[in-house]
């Protein structure tokens, strides 16, 4: 190491080989099963939780779409992540409740697969909060979607993920 904890030697970057980004090749890699969870908030102003919670709003139900769109999303990460491997993703789960802090969208899915499944996580937890601001934004504009982050993983060769409270 050289000074201010610089390594002497740049790190090897798995996703570009002389400066150019490539797909990691995960051939030889054994399937396992995998399986990662993932959440985010959905801020609500006034006036969207009382459209949401007196059921006037006039796109319908928020959290219903909300969870399509997020059993939809897990699915089509590889398509929106661009160096992300297309999986298998063989489970989903989203739950979308209301709590006093707003929406809370929580994702958990599944593959049995050679890497990882946190970016389907994260996606799918992802787009349903971005159904429930499109559900909700004639009601308000407001709306803000924060706290996305990977909860946990389990499976693979880096172990097992739990973030903290």
């Amino acid at each position: 190491m050289s000074g201010a904890g610089v390594p002497d030697e740049a790190p090897e970057l798995t996703h570009f080989v002389d400066g150019l980004p490539r797909m990691v090749d995960v051939t030889d890699k054994v399937s396992t099963t995998r399986t990662a969870t993932a959440e985010a908030w959905v801020r609500l102003p006034p006036e969207a939780r009382a459209a949401l919670t007196a059921g006037t709003n006039p796109k319908g139900d928020p959290l219903v779409v909300a969870r399509l769109g997020g059993l939809a999303g897990s699915k089509r990460t590889a398509e929106l992540i661009l160096l992300c491997h297309p999986i298998p993703v063989t489970g989903a789960d989203v739950q979308v409740t209301l709590e006093d802090a707003g929406v809370h969208v929580l994702a958990t899915v599944r593959t049995t697969a050679p890497t990882g499944v946190e970016m389907e996580a994260l996606t799918a937890a992802t787009v349903a909060a971005l159904n429930v601001y499109d559900m909700l934004k004639a009601a308000s504009k407001a709306i803000e979607i924060t706290g996305v982050r990977l909860v946990s993983k389990s499976g693979g060769k880096s172990g097992d993920y739990r973030a903290a409270d």
